[in-house]
């Protein structure tokens, strides 16, 4: 009868410790891209940049915090603002072990404040540079 009593005893206690933990993991645990596998870091990124929110200042250490350095990145300087094009892979196309544009999205930062997410981002990127209309 004892040995019941220790058992159902054991038993509370660890149904009472997993909620916990289970909140402390969610809660306190912060995902670190760089030790993720491939297949997570990619949907990661792609939830991250889905959640931007380019009506509010999103600053480029801000983004880069969450998701480590990009995979490509291009710049152009005019003579007042500074465009950064970076790109993140979120799908993968051909498993082939390099990392090209079809694989990523696009963010664009005019001076590191984001001002466009995807296709947009490639276009205006484009379109800035000398020689373009």
């Amino acid at each position: 009868m004892k040995k019941h009593i220790k058992i159902a005893l054991l038993a509370a206690a660890l149904l009472a410790i997993y909620p916990l933990a289970t909140w402390l993991a969610l809660n306190c645990y912060q995902d670190d891209p760089a030790d993720m596998v491939w297949t997570d870091r990619e949907a990661y990124n792609r939830k991250f940049i889905s959640n931007l929110d380019l009506t509010t200042a999103v600053q480029q250490d801000q983004v880069q915090h969450k998701l480590g350095g990009p995979d490509i990145t291009e710049a152009y300087q005019s003579t007042a603002d500074l465009y950064q094009l970076v790109f993140y892979r979120t799908q993968r196309d051909i498993s082939d072990g390099i990392t090209t544009k079809v694989e990523c999205t696009a963010l664009l930062y005019r001076n590191r404040q984001l001002i466009a997410v995807g296709d947009a981002a490639q276009q205006q990127f484009l379109q800035m540079q000398p020689g373009r209309p």
